[in-house]
């Protein structure tokens, strides 16, 4: 005669066990992806990192700021001889554009600004005289301001004349967005106030805090222009000792 053993012998067992290996199932899980629990991340921890077994310590996005950049009515940024951004709209609506860069001292910026002007006339919408306004915030502290070059290339109608309008060109010097480019002999930029440039919705929505919007003396009449200036921070030292191996030399810098 066999004996007959409740299924409610085994229950609680198997209740347990399965606890037990979904329990199992998660650390290591959690161990695959973070290391041990006593250990490191890969390749450091915190949020900018430390070096790996090689000594290679790289930058992390702890180490990066944020830029805002609002034109009327386009640009392309500069820094440090590198192209880092472009207006992504050439006209309208306005926009602002908010990069993330990796900062590196001393740092050179250098920014062309566009109003909407006809090449030929100087105007917009046929008859109009437009007008422009720049201004740019980094996450260092670094505005826009009357500290900074300006030079106009372009410039029209001349005197205002819609009427038989004529403009004035200069040609665009070469390398003009580099580090070592020579604008000691260009003016300062001229500071406007908000109500001037008067911007549309998207500047509201972002951080200008302390920048000023500038441009040439004639924020009417000169329809393009480059802004040049340098941030030193002695104090600051590269965190990273690490450094891109990729070619960009074939990306466009003008």
């Amino acid at each position: 005669m066999h004996a007959f053993l409740s299924p409610r012998l085994f229950a609680k067992p198997i209740r347990i066990l399965s606890f037990l290996a979904v329990a199992a199932a998660m650390l290591l899980g959690a161990i695959a992806q973070d290391g041990p629990p006593s250990g490191k991340k890969k390749g450091g921890g915190g949020k900018k990192g430390g070096g790996d077994a090689k000594g290679l310590i790289k930058p992390s996005m702890a180490d990066t700021i944020k830029v805002n950049v609002y034109a009327d009515n386009w640009f392309v940024l500069y820094i440090n001889g590198r192209l880092t951004a472009v207006d992504s709209i050439p006209f309208t609506p306005h926009n602002v554009i908010s990069v993330d860069i990796l900062p590196e001292y001393p740092m050179t910026i250098a920014v062309m600004a566009k109003d909407n002007a006809d090449p030929k006339t100087g105007l917009e919408y046929g008859d109009h005289i437009g007008d422009g306004g720049f201004i740019i915030k980094f996450g260092d502290g670094t505005v826009s301001n009357a500290t900074w070059k300006a030079k106009s290339f372009f410039r029209g109608p001349l005197n205002g004349d819609v009427k038989h309008p004529q403009v004035e060109h200069t040609p665009i010097p070469e390398k003009w967005w580099a580090v070592d480019f020579d604008d000691s002999t260009w003016a300062n930029a001229k500071e406007f106030s908000e109500e001037r440039v008067n911007p549309k919705e998207p500047f509201y929505a972002a951080d200008f805090k302390g920048a000023k919007f500038i441009w040439s003396a004639d924020l009417d009449l000169d329809n393009t222009i480059i802004f040049r200036t340098r941030v030193e921070k002695t104090e600051w030292k590269q965190r990273w000792n690490t450094k891109p191996d990729l070619d960009v030399s074939g990306a466009p810098l003008k």
